[in-house]
């Protein structure tokens, strides 16, 4: 039996991460996989999600560019070759993952984990012992019970980039984060998209005049959006709901991701209160001492850079130190459509339920010089704060690098600074950026262009 200081399940961003952290801070560390290196977010998520989307932003860039005056043509969509790209990004960041951990002396092990007492794993016969655990064993696509699913072939987010051929129709079940980006990423490719969601709308986690310019994108395009619907079978090319028939040649469910919980089924941890996530204390240990969980498995927000600062806030706490949890109101939450959406905090309706004196102030993209100059005026910049000490309570940017900008303001407002200090800043021209300086001008009434 091999003994460690800290033994990591689950080698995603949650888990690698954190290994890494271990060793760097003078631990034995092993990690343990059952699947591909990097987790979820590398090979089925994060990463195939945005090399697709960059092949859609050259084509409808091309497009762009051919309705503004320069003269050119996409003759055909090699797709075979895009995924072959998509393979070897995915492969290099495997391989730089897999040099990280030798460079830090972690042992990686490739298999499945299981209990065998509250400190030892097994992983196919070789016993490992540890002093302490964390579980980074990520989630799995949730199928919802519908009429005729388990008769039908149809694709998860886990296999949906194992695709070789670009479908004619697709549907997608689902109209999530990873439904839209999934649906921005296939219709400048060709593919006739339909996207159906039972809910009341799309994106409901997401600001609503966020939400509204997305699914005015979404139409413009050619997809289809349906929200509301009821459901009721499908069949062999066939979605059949309260108002109509779809029909398609690869089915796409993307209805959201569960906890894998196997592990804590064995080791007869605490659940939270849902049921669905392993419940642990502000320091991520389970019910079990010794033994901590972060990411998927746990209640917040299932983004891998959650899972990030998690696990290194763990392995700090392991090592002595005194660190309070990830705060949810600071992690960015993105969406890589186009135009972009990003945002962190409250929304304002979130604000005025806490009992805040909120003030919010917004401004569009279409009054920016470098918007206007690079065709990108769909969006805007709104900011979230309240009246007495101007606190930056949330923000929301849509617009052309919106996954970057946010972290402007986000990083005031971590730095316990104010709407004071984003006014203070003096922001580069021509850039997007001015944005943000111009909504916190406009909050003390002195917004020049807005």
């Amino acid at each position: 039996m091999t003994s460690y200081d800290i033994a990591v399940v689950g080698a995603g961003p949650g888990g690698y991460i954190a290994a890494i952290h271990a060793a760097q801070m003078g631990k034995k560390v092993a990690v343990i996989e059952k699947k591909d290196i990097g987790g979820v977010c590398l090979n089925a998520g994060c990463i195939p999600s945005k090399s697709y989307l960059k092949h859609s932003h050259w084509i409808l860039a091309a497009q762009e560019a051919q309705r503004l005056g320069i003269e050119m043509e996409i003759k055909k969509v090699d797709f075979p070759k895009l995924v072959q790209r998509k393979d070897r990004v995915v492969a290099t960041l495997q391989g730089g993952i897999k040099h990280l951990f030798k460079a830090n002396h972690i042992t990686y092990i490739e298999g499945e984990a299981s209990f065998t007492n509250e400190h030892q794993l097994s992983v196919d016969g070789n016993q490992i012992a540890a002093k302490d655990i964390l579980l980074a064993a990520g989630g799995h696509p949730f199928v919802p019970p519908i009429e005729g699913i388990d008769k039908i072939e149809y694709l998860t987010t886990d296999t949906f980039f194992q695709m070789t051929e670009l479908p004619q129709k697709l549907v997608v079940i689902g109209g999530g984060i990873i439904a839209v980006e999934l649906a921005f990423a296939m219709q400048p490719l060709g593919v006739e998209v339909t996207l159906l969601e039972v809910a009341p709308d799309i994106l409901l986690t997401e600001d609503e005049d966020a939400r509204l310019i997305i699914k005015r994108k979404l139409q413009s395009m050619g997809i289809t959006v349906k929200a509301g619907v009821k459901i009721k079978r499908v069949s062999s090319q066939k979605v059949q709901t309260d108002d109509g028939m779809y029909t398609f040649d690869q089915l796409l469910v993307a209805t959201g991701r569960r906890a894998n919980l196997e592990l804590a089924a064995q080791a007869e941890m605490a659940l939270d209160e849902s049921k669905r996530f392993i419940k642990v204390d502000r320091h991520y240990q389970t019910s079990v001492p010794h033994i901590y969980a972060i990411g998927d498995a746990i209640s917040g927000y299932q983004l891998a850079h959650t899972a990030s600062a998690e696990g290194i806030r763990v392995v700090d706490i392991i090592s002595g130190q005194q660190r309070p949890p990830v705060a949810q109101r600071y992690i960015p939450r993105c969406l890589y459509t186009d135009p972009e959406v990003a945002s962190f905090g409250l929304s304002e309706g979130q604000a005025k339920d806490k009992g805040f004196d909120v003030v919010v102030k917004s401004a569009p993209y279409s009054g920016n010089g470098k918007a206007i100059a690079g065709e990108e005026t769909n969006g805007f910049v709104k900011i979230i704060s309240e009246k007495k000490y101007h606190e930056i309570l949330g923000a929301v940017i849509v617009g052309s690098n919106a996954t970057e900008m946010i972290h402007t303001i986000l990083a005031v407002c971590e730095a316990e600074g104010t709407v004071d200090e984003l006014d203070k800043i003096i922001f580069a021209h021509p850039t997007l950026s001015e944005l943000t300086g111009e909504v916190a001008a406009s909050l003390f009434g002195k917004a020049i262009h807005n």
